[in-house]
C-alpha cells in the first residue's frame, strides 16, 4: 500500500527532524494570538451544514486560487450552490501544486475528516458527503474544533465598537475551557480621508462607550473607556492594519484642527490623514503601554486593488497584495518618539514584503532594552505573514529572526485565519520549523543535544507567548 501524501513525516526530511517534531512539537498546544473567528459562532457553538460553509465561505485564499484557474465568479462568491461552488474548488486544488492551499487543503482534510487521499474532481463526491457526515458530529462543531485542535487560548480581531458580549459569554461557560480573549483593532478611528464613514463611526463610539465625541480630547477619552473595556474582558493586545507606518509630524492643535473639520463633513486630504495617523498612533502606544499590552502592526498590505470588485463585493475578497514602501525610517521614528515618551509598549511587527524582513528585524532590536517585569525580546519581528505564510515565506521569517536576534524566544505561529479549520497552519509552521533546524542538526551546524533544541522547539510553539502576551491560560 503506497504511503498517502499526508503522512506522519511529512515535510521532515531528516531523522533529527523526525524526532524534533514528534518528541517536542506535535503535541504542544496552540496559543492562537492573532486570527478573525467570529467569536458568535463560538459562543453559539455554530455546527456547519457543509464543507462550503466552514471550508470556502469567507476564505480569500481559496477565491484568489479559483480566480486564477479561470473560474467563474458566480461559482466563488456569487449566487452558485454551495455544492457547486465545493466542485469548483475541487477542479481548482489539482492546479495547486507548490502553492501552500495545496498542503493547507490536505492537511485540513486528513485531519478534521480522515480522507487521506488527494483532493480533486474524482474525489469530490466522497470528500462531501464525508464532510455532511462528520460535521454532524459534536467534535466538528465550533467549540468541538477546537478543544480537538488542542486549542487553549485564542485571541479575535474585534472593534473597539464591539459589545464584547459574546466573550463574556464565552467566559462565563464553565463547560468550556478554551478562552477567547478580544484584540483591540481601531483602524476605523484613522479613517479621516472618509468623512461620512468616520462621523458615523465616532457616533458609534459615542453611543457605546458613553462619551460625547464631538471633540478630540471626546474621542481620545471614549477609546480610552473601550480600551479599559477590552481589559476587563482580558484583552491583553491591540492590532493595527497599516498600509505604512504613519510619517508626519502632528501636535495637539493640529489634530484638533482636523477632526474639527472632519466632524464638519469636510474628508481629510492626504497630508492630513497622514498627520492625524501619526498622531493617533502615538496615543495607541501610550494606551498599550500603560496597561501592559502587546502592540500588534500589520504593515505593508495594498487593499482593494480591483475597484470594481470592491464595488460588488466589498472588502477582504481577495484583491488585496503587497505594498512596495520602504518602512525602516518611520518605523524607527514611531518607535524612537514612543520611548522617548515612556510609551513603548511590547511590540509584534508584521511585514508583508519579504524584502523588508532584515531592515525591520534590525530596527527592532534597537529598542530591546530590558524592563521591568516584561519578557525578553519585547519587540520582535512576527511570523511570515498572508502571502508569505508559505514553506519558503517562513522559512526566511525564521532565518531573518535567527540571523538577528535570538529563534528562543520568537513567539512562533498564529492562523491570522477566518476559518476553524485553519489550526492546522500550526503544524505545517511546527514541521517547517523542525524540518530547518533539524537540517542544522544533521549539518554539524547545531550540536546534537535534543534537551537543548528540543526546548527551543517547545518555547516557540507554546511556552513564548504564554509568557509574553500576558494572557491568562486554562
Amino acid at each position: 500500500m503506497s504511503t498517502p501524501f499526508i503522512h506522519d513525516d511529512f515535510m521532515l526530511q531528516s531523522m533529527a527532524a523526525r524526532e524534533l517534531y514528534h518528541h517536542f512539537a506535535k503535541d504542544e498546544p496552540i496559543l492562537d494570538f492573532h486570527n478573525h473567528l467570529p467569536p458568535d459562532q463560538i459562543a453559539a457553538d455554530r455546527v456547519f451544514e457543509n464543507l462550503y460553509d466552514i471550508w470556502l465561505a469567507g476564505d480569500h485564499y481559496k477565491w484568489r486560487g479559483m480566480r486564477a484557474n479561470g473560474i467563474p465568479e458566480d461559482r466563488i462568491t456569487g449566487s452558485a450552490s454551495p455544492r457547486d461552488k465545493f466542485d469548483a474548488w475541487a477542479e481548482t486544488v489539482p492546479h495547486c501544486l507548490r502553492n501552500a492551499l495545496y498542503h493547507w487543503t490536505h492537511l485540513e482534510l486528513a485531519r478534521y475528516f480522515d480522507f487521506p487521499g488527494l483532493f480533486s474532481t474524482k474525489t469530490a463526491d466522497t470528500v462531501w458527503e464525508k464532510g455532511l457526515e462528520t460535521l454532524a458530529k459534536p467534535s466538528h462543531s465550533c467549540r468541538g474544533l477546537l478543544v480537538q485542535s488542542k486549542v487553549r487560548a485564542l485571541c479575535t480581531t474585534d472593534d473597539p465598537t464591539d459589545s464584547l458580549e459574546h466573550h463574556q459569554a464565552i467566559a462565563a461557560d464553565p463547560d468550556f475551557d478554551v478562552r477567547v480573549y478580544p484584540t483591540f483593532r481601531p483602524d476605523r478611528a484613522l479613517w479621516v480621508h472618509e468623512a461620512e464613514t468616520f462621523n458615523a463611526y465616532a457616533d458609534r463610539l459615542a453611543e457605546v462607550s458613553g462619551t460625547d465625541c464631538a471633540s478630540l480630547a471626546g474621542f481620545q477619552d471614549a477609546l480610552r473607556s473601550r480600551h479599559d473595556f477590552f481589559h476587563s474582558v482580558g484583552g491583553r493586545l491591540s492590532d493595527h492594519g497599516l498600509h505604512h507606518v504613519f510619517d508626519a509630524d502632528c501636535t495637539k492643535e493640529q489634530a484638533t484642527a482636523i477632526f474639527d473639520k472632519v466632524r464638519r463633513g469636510q474628508s481629510a486630504d492626504a497630508a492630513e490623514a497622514e498627520a492625524f495617523g501619526a498622531y493617533l498612533m502615538l496615543y495607541f502606544g501610550e494606551l498599550n503601554a500603560s496597561r501592559g499590552w502587546t502592540m500588534q502592526l500589520h504593515i505593508g498590505a495594498e487593499r482593494n486593488n480591483s475597484q470594481r470588485l470592491f464595488e460588488k463585493l466589498g472588502r477582504d475578497i481577495g484583491c488585496d497584495s503587497m505594498a512596495d514602501v520602504n518602512h525602516a525610517f518611520a518605523v524607527r521614528r514611531y518607535l524612537n518618539t514612543l520611548d522617548q515618551r515612556g510609551h513603548l509598549p511590547k511590540v509584534m511587527l508584521y511585514n508583508l514584503n519579504p524584502k523588508d524582513n532584515y531592515a525591520l528585524a534590525t530596527m527592532l532590536g534597537n529598542f530591546l532594552e530590558a524592563k521591568p517585569g516584561d519578557p525578553p525580546c519585547r519587540l520582535q519581528l512576527g511570523t511570515a505573514w498572508w502571502f508569505m505564510d508559505t514553506k519558503e515565506g517562513m522559512e526566511w521569517q525564521i532565518n531573518t529572526f535567527s540571523n538577528t536576534s535570538l529563534l528562543s524566544r520568537f513567539n512562533g505561529m498564529l492562523t491570522d485565519s477566518r476559518s476553524f479549520l485553519s489550526f492546522t497552519r500550526h503544524e505545517y509552521f511546527r514541521r517547517i520549523l523542525c524540518n530547518l533546524i533539524g537540517t542544522d542538526i544533521e549539518n554539524g551546524e547545531i550540536p546534537r543535544d535534543m534537551e537543548l533544541v528540543g526546548d527551543l522547539v517547545r518555547r516557540v510553539c507554546f511556552q513564548n507567548p504564554v509568557e509574553f502576551f500576558g494572557l491568562e491560560m486554562p
